[in-house]
């Protein structure tokens, strides 16, 4: 191991270490001999490694979706595939599977026949079949080790663990959610003493006092590791995961988030209980009881230093050190005047949710109110229970439930005494809606409960206002892209236009200052993709997300049709297509005047109706004419929430309560629907998504027997940070044709607009200031959210490189700034890039949708030219 790790701090003189590895560690060969090596340098040490391992990656998940499908289906082909998963990755561990894993196979069939037969999952089968995962696992790494001659000793932990009988818990919980003691066992140790080597043992799983298989709930193999550490009374506990270690926030919403060195049993705590999910919070309570080092560390990158959590924080001074979200969070508020002054209001009211088995995580209270929060987390919340719940409250107060909210957390040590810190970043809240806002009585956390969908942009501002690392700091690393590119550029698997042709745009950067440039090859590519959808029958693109004359005339040329929301937009495409067939516009106004349906009506174009204002008031307007209505599906989906239109906090689209009074208002106009239309938001990864709708659409259609066409909308996503995969546009046909077999007389439409020119389009703009400023720095270029405002609209990333230092060490973090005067001016914060000088030409990537259509002249600068390429 490389000498940057934090060094070894042991408890007490005790030998062992116990090595607890996830999902992902142990899925693949290459992981292996990855372990493999840390065992013998373990060895090397002294210390006897102790190895708890989980089920591996997705095969916990697969025996949770058997569990439920073998009440009604047949699962032949679902073992398969988990035998199959196993068997490959035996075969390349050089180790035979069938003879390490056959019992196992024959015991799942056996137990998934017993629950197809009486249709019933007990939590104790439920138990049995998903402890299965590990034995498994386990069993192929005892192998691959002994075979790389390393002396083993495989032991079930079912055999080592008993959980603890707890007062008032249900038989389920008991069975799925188990505890156990983690005081020393001087019965283990010895046990452990005699086997010979290394001890390989399973996370997740233990039994019960009758003998039965239990499990320490999901995400339990740290718990199991723990457990272990604090009855060996370990060195240390390491816990290796697939990321390098904790940090300041999740690197998928940030990627500017920092490594966090070292942290307190009790930071880590309220990191991983408010929404770090590299730590499993009940892992931490064993080590700290016993004063056990806790290391996270990182299976492929070894030599990383990861996260110490011990008993020190590593700085005492107040300082918030994480910004964490959690989303699905259900809010209930309780309210009465009889609550002020009542003795034992709380106590009843806390009792109704004890007799339902919900736990309160976050409190807040004043002498008319009180509001509390479930995690579905910790607490199996479905409508029964919410439903009950409100009767019980409702005997005492009046109730509010409200789901779907989210949490943002600050987490440091001393959060009150760092209040003059936070206070300034606190006005980012001037926009949000905020529920509740609570303070842990350790001092260590502050949390805001807010609406759905705010969480990522407000952890974005408040990183970038309250996160700074200064030189030496004990407390906060490298960025997460520091850490992965290790000082070097990171080069993506296939290098984007923009770095081919990069000495030309460094050109046109010197030339014009700022430019948005689109490459009119990627337009063409990203068209032909779509137009080899076999289950499409037309595609149109939406051009509100780039009118660009040059892009425009590359989709008439290639054919696809164009969907179009304001009258301007038709008066564009008309204007530079005079002969194209009206049939090839879709007009989708949205709360538009009277006479912007006239003039779409005027002009032959498809016309979609959104709401039933125009039916109800202007029915004359669309006699005898041929309509599409927009449906609200009642679920938006989409990478921010000013981008998801459908649900009920969405202005689009007729909801599905209201299409029987369109049926009777179209009826009664004389007017024909022949198109149905449902777009449920922007920047979709998941494939199945479209298929939904088209399932929504055919449920509906059989109401409307003159409907010839389906559109499916558009929304179609590309990736937008690296390590996102690319929307899977075989999944996409696929799911799609399901729709086109079941209704063969009607025509598939989609109208994509970003998926078409996202990638296609950066933006140039040159450096004209840097700006050291404490332990910030500034890069201030010639543009900003006057010609591209989706970072400051809605937190949305951008990569950003130096093209005039390409292939340089990035060396430096810092934040993107523009001219504007605004604090909200950032196009990107906590950036590593190389060193840049005045004149550099930098690249903001992916802007070619939504960039200058939305750009404006705001402080009277003019925003980015455009150019064709």
């Amino acid at each position: 191991m490389s000498g940057k790790r934090s060094a070894r701090r042991k408890a007490s003189t005790s030998a062992w270490v116990v090595l607890k590895f996830g999902g992902t560690s142990v899925s693949s060969p290459e992981r292996w001999e990855t372990i493999a090596g840390l065992l013998r340098q373990r060895q090397a040490e002294g210390l006897r490694p102790v190895i708890v391992h989980s089920a591996l990656a997705t095969v916990s998940n697969k025996l949770d979706e058997l569990l439920h499908r073998a009440l009604e289906a047949d699962v032949t082909a679902e073992v398969a595939g988990i035998r199959e998963l196993h068997l490959r990755l035996a075969a390349g561990l050089q180790v035979d599977g069938e003879k390490e894993l056959g019992a196992y196979f024959r015991e799942l069939e056996h137990l998934l026949a017993g629950i197809h037969l009486i249709r019933e999952v007990s939590p104790r089968i439920q138990a049995r079949v998903m402890g299965l995962g590990e034995l498994m696992a386990t069993r192929l790494g005892a192998a691959f080790l002994a075979r790389q001659g390393l002396t083993v000793t495989w032991m079930d932990a079912r055999e080592l663990l008993l959980s603890s009988v707890r007062p008032g818990v249900n038989e389920r919980s008991a069975y799925l959610a188990a505890n156990c003691d983690f005081e020393p066992d001087p019965e283990l140790q010895a046990r452990f003493a005699a086997a010979a080597g290394i001890v390989l043992t399973q996370g997740f799983i233990a039994r019960n006092a009758r003998g039965d298989g239990v499990l320490l709930g999901r995400g339990g193999s740290d718990t199991s590791g723990a457990y272990f550490a604090a009855k060996l009374q370990a060195a240390a506990l390491e816990i290796w995961t697939d990321v390098p270690g904790m940090f300041t926030a999740n690197p998928k919403v940030v990627p500017g988030a920092r490594l966090l060195r070292m942290l307190s049993y009790e930071e880590a705590q309220e990191i991983a209980s408010t929404g770090g999910s590299v730590l499993h919070p009940r892992c931490i309570n064993p080590c700290k009881r016993h004063g056990i080092p806790l290391k996270v560390l990182c299976t492929s990158q070894p030599e990383l230093p990861g996260t110490l959590v011990t008993a020190r924080a590593g700085s005492d001074g107040p300082r918030v050190k994480a910004i964490l979200g959690r989303s699905r969070i259900t809010l209930v508020s309780m309210e009465t005047l009889g609550m002020w002054h009542e003795v034992g209001f709380l106590a009843d009211a806390f009792r109704c949710f004890s007799d339902l088995g919900l736990s309160v995580d976050l409190v807040s209270t004043s002498e008319s109110n009180v509001t509390v929060t479930l995690d579905p987390g910790a607490n199996p919340i479905d409508v029964q229970t919410l439903a009950d719940l409100q009767v019980r409250l409702e005997q005492l107060c009046r109730v509010r439930i409200i789901e779907g909210v989210e949490v943002v957390s600050l987490v440091g040590q001393k959060i009150r005494a760092a209040l003059h810190e936070i206070g300034p970043a606190l006005e980012v809240f001037d926009e949000y809606r905020i529920h509740l806002v609570s303070q842990s009585a350790s001092d260590l956390n502050l949390s805001f409960v807010i609406e759905e969908g705010q969480a990522g942009r407000l952890i974005q501002q408040l990183h970038g206002t309250l996160v700074h690392s200064g030189p030496d700091d004990e407390v906060f690393g490298e960025t997460w892209e520091e850490l992965r590119s290790g000082g070097r550029k990171l080069r993506p698997h296939v290098e984007p236009w923009w770095v081919q042709r990069r000495a030309e745009l460094v050109a046109l950067g010197h030339q014009h200052q700022s430019a948005y440039v689109y490459d009119l090859a990627s337009v063409r590519a990203a068209a032909a993709r779509l137009k080899s959808l076999q289950s499409v029958q037309r595609v149109f693109f939406a051009m509100k997300a780039n009118n660009s004359p040059d892009v425009l005339r590359v989709m008439d040329e290639q054919g696809l049709s164009f969907e179009c929301v304001s009258p301007g937009e038709i008066r564009r495409v008309l204007e530079l297509f005079p002969e194209i067939a009206r049939d090839r516009i879709l007009y989708t106004p949205n709360f538009a005047p009277r006479s912007d349906y006239e003039f779409g009506l005027a002009q032959g174009v498809w016309v979609t109706l959104d709401n039933l204002h125009p039916l109800r008031h202007w029915p004359e307007l669309f006699r005898g004419r041929e309509i599409f209505l927009r449906v609200d599906t009642g679920q938006g989906h989409g990478h921010h929430e000013h981008v998801r239109t459908a649900g009920t906090h969405s202005k689009f689209g007729i909801p599905v309560f209201e299409l029987e009074e369109a049926r009777a208002l179209v009826a009664a106009c004389g007017a024909t629907v022949v198109g149905l239309h449902a777009h449920t938001g922007s920047g979709i990864l998941t494939p199945q998504n479209w298929q939904d709708v088209g399932r929504e659409l055919v449920a509906i259609a059989q109401d409307f027997p003159g409907l010839r066409f389906l559109d499916l909308g558009g929304g179609l996503g590309v990736p937008e940070k690296s390590g996102q995969h690319p929307l899977d546009m075989q999944a996409v046909d696929a799911g799609i044709a399901e729709i086109r077999a079941a209704q063969p007389q009607l025509e598939i439409w989609l109208e994509p607009g970003r998926y078409l020119v996202a990638e296609a389009g950066v933006l140039l703009a040159t450096v004209t200031q840097v700006k050291g400023k404490g332990q910030m720095m500034y890069v201030g270029v010639s543009t900003g959210m006057n010609s591209l405002i989706r970072p400051a609209l809605y937190g949305a990333f951008h990569e950003i490189v130096n093209l005039s230092r390409w292939g340089d060490d990035t060396d430096r973090v810092v934040t993107i700034v523009g001219p504007i005067c605004e604090t909200g001016d950032r196009l990107g914060a906590d950036r590593l890039l190389p060193t840049c000088e005045e004149g550099d030409v930098l690249v903001i990537a992916n802007a070619g949708a939504y960039g200058r259509v939305m750009s404006s002249s705001y402080n009277l600068r003019d925003p980015a030219v455009e150019v064709a390429i």
